[in-house]
């Protein structure tokens, strides 16, 4: 695979390497940029001596016998050691005197909010460990959790990492369907859910869901459920449990069970190409030690941070950043209930003047919207906290990047761009804040202890500078360890394609400077007369326009060409009346990629299809360009409503 002139080799070009103020950089831990090369050399180097050392930071019952042992696909870490993940997150920091910080602090849609130290969040995580323990809950056995971003999310993840048992956070927008498929292959012994959750108003009762799909479920032998909104579901006798009754029949005193660093932990779905959700497993100890670390350095975490993961608990990011990464270097961590941009469009910079967030974790599309709000949106508050905005999950436009920089953080800021997956359970393309150079549109280096590769078809290494299939060639301690219950699935997954490497099913480029640049997805790209492009080739293009706030490009079949491009875009406030951004669009895809990409069409609308956590749902907006409807599953989507819109969009206009 080659990429032709243009495109994303025009972004490269034109993105220059930002550095480091030199006064916050010396104010890191490490206190220099050669620190930091050499701790970086060191790991890819002597991967085993480096895991051993940040191990070493970490609190265990038993020393490991062996650091590293196996290689891909089957591979251990710190192999006989003997400690527990919550022991790490919690009771480490109230034995080291700051018992009395506050850990959690919870703010609703609705305004509700409520403050937990560390040592009230411990009482509470082992009250819920041992209410768990009443209902037969042992090492091992699965816990399933299907919850809103509430704090008894985070006390149902910590008292499953107390016990050693096995959770599922379970994305609570799900339908019943998606909702029973998870259980039907995970088989929880308890599920842990809500009366109702509260988005944009709008009161959605999840107790109601689990009833309808329990029964079914085998092994189920206990639903707890947290009063969130007061909404009286049906409670069947012996079966549905009040969590607020059940807590107060249990002690606050809950001794951590010991577990080895490899068993399993965290089991999370993702959706699979057949339809079928994929249970991917993550061993718990590993997972913290891992994310412990990279937080540290991805974040530059300091004891006195105030930190905001703004993803939902459905989704693994929030475990990686605002669960492990953040407790286990005992920071504030902020969690929200609720739409990002409801009641009001910047209830963002709300909370990050409200609670003084200086370190926040998001997704690009949530800096995007920020953006189309206009630089007026920003007078009413004082952002001058924030000191770290890194990001996941999707292609980031270098010029949405600049605006990040210099608009949102005054240029007095660090923008960590980083590339990770469910399965990495954590984000090996990165840089350091304020120790590694930031490039705007890439998603960084390779980091502590990752080796990444570009690699052709047929596996076989590409020189800098040419697109290709990402590929990782050494497990670290956090990669993914099997799916559940489909070892075989595993294999054929993500080790067959090229051998002794985790196949990311990603395309990405490694530029001359050792950057790496991930354009999408490998089913998100799409050939237009020989010609292969991706999204994020012809989003950047499409952004490059000021006007533009959102845009999102998928391929519609085409008989003579095989595919030609479909741009939706979403125009900024006060851009509405310009007639002429059709053509905008057409000239700076041209001058960008080419002629050969210039779009089909080019539908202006109001909102499109996005996850929770921010992702644009292209695959919905390629059906509905593709047979006019949507008749794939529509679970996880954060309004319905978008779906209409668009439809409604495309059925005044031909295509």
């Amino acid at each position: 695979m080659t990429a032709k002139a243009g495109g994303i080799h025009t972004e490269i070009k034109n993105s220059r390497l930002v550095y480091p103020d030199p006064a916050k950089e010396q104010s890191t831990t490490l206190g220099s940029r050669e620190a930091f090369q050499a701790l970086l050399k060191k790991s890819q180097d002597d991967p085993e001596a480096f895991w051993d050392e940040v191990a070493q930071e970490l609190h265990w019952f038993e020393p490991w016998e062996e650091t590293m042992s196996g290689s891909l696909p089957d591979f251990e870490f710190f192999k006989g050691g003997i400690s527990n993940p919550c022991y790490n997150l919690l009771d480490r920091h109230i034995e080291h005197g700051v018992g009395n910080k506050t850990a959690l602090i919870w703010e609703g849609e609705d305004g509700e909010s409520r403050f937990f130290t560390y040592q009230m969040l411990l009482a509470e995580v082992n009250r819920f460990a041992n209410v768990l323990r009443s209902f037969g809950v042992k090492k091992g056995d699965p816990v399933a959790i299907y919850l809103p971003n509430l704090a008894e999310s985070f006390i149902a993840i910590l008292a499953c990492f107390r016990l050693g048992a096995v959770y599922s956070t379970i994305f609570s927008g799900f339908s019943e369907q998606s909702l029973q498929d998870r259980l039907l292959n995970f088989e929880p012994k308890v599920i842990v859910t809500a009366d109702a959750s509260l988005r944009r108003g709008k009161v959605t009762p999840l107790k109601e869901k689990v009833d309808h799909v329990v029964e079914g479920i085998q092994n189920a032998g206990a639903v707890l459920v947290v009063n969130r909104l007061g909404t009286e579901p049906a409670m069947e006798m012996g079966r549905d449990f009040w969590w607020h009754q059940e807590r107060k029949k249990v002690s606050i005193h809950c001794e951590p069970e010991p577990v080895e660093a490899n068993e399993p932990g965290i089991v999370f779905y993702t959706s699979g190409t057949t339809g079928k959700p994929k249970g991917v497993v993550h061993s718990g100890m590993a997972f913290v030690v891992q994310n412990y670390i990279y937080a540290k350095y991805h974040m530059d975490h300091r004891p006195d941070d105030v930190f905001w993961c703004t993803a939902d608990v459905g989704w693994l990011t929030m475990h990686i950043w605002g669960v492990a990464g953040s407790l286990a270097n005992g920071v504030t961590t902020v969690v929200y209930d609720g739409a990002p941009n409801y009641p009001d469009a910047d209830r963002i910079y709300q909370i990050i003047d409200k609670y003084r967030v200086n370190k926040l974790f998001t997704a690009p599309t949530a800096l995007r919207m920020l953006r189309s709000l206009g630089d007026q949106a920003l007078k009413p508050y004082d952002l001058s906290s924030l000191d770290v905005v890194s990001l996941v999950g999707e292609p980031f436009d270098r010029q949405t990047w600049q605006w990040t920089h210099d608009v949102l953080g005054k240029g007095k800021i660090c923008v960590n761009n980083t590339w990770g997956q469910t399965e990495t359970a954590g984000c090996p393309l990165a840089g350091a804040s304020w120790l590694t150079p930031m490039k705007p549109g890439s998603v960084g280096v390779e980091f502590l202890g990752a080796e990444a590769g570009i690699v052709d078809d047929d596996g076989h290494p590409v020189p800098p500078g040419t697109l290709g299939n990402l590929v990782l060639r050494q497990p670290f301690p956090m990669l993914c360890r099997t799916l559940w219950k489909e070892p075989e699935r595993y294999y054929e997954k993500y080790f067959s394609q090229v051998e002794g490497c985790y196949y990311a099913s990603d395309n990405a480029l490694k530029d001359e400077d050792g950057y790496f640049w991930v354009v999408g997805r490998s089913d998100d790209a799409f050939n237009v007369s020989g010609h292969r492009l991706s999204t994020m080739e012809m989003e950047n293009a499409v952004l490059i326009n000021e006007g533009i706030s959102e845009t999102a490009v998928v391929g519609r079949p085409d008989e003579i060409k095989g595919e030609v491009p479909v741009v939706f875009a979403i125009l900024s406030e006060g851009a509405a009346d310009d007639k002429e951004w059709e053509a905008k669009i057409n000239q700076s895809i041209e001058a960008g990629i080419g002629q050969f990409a210039r779009p089909q069409r080019i539908f202006f609308v109001n909102t499109m299809p996005k996850t929770v956590s921010g992702k644009v749902m292209r695959r919905l907006l390629k059906e509905i360009v593709t047979q006019g409807e949507v008749t794939s599953d529509v679970t996880g989507i954060e309004d319905p409503r978008a779906i209409d819109h668009i439809q409604g969009v495309l059925s005044t206009q031909s295509i």
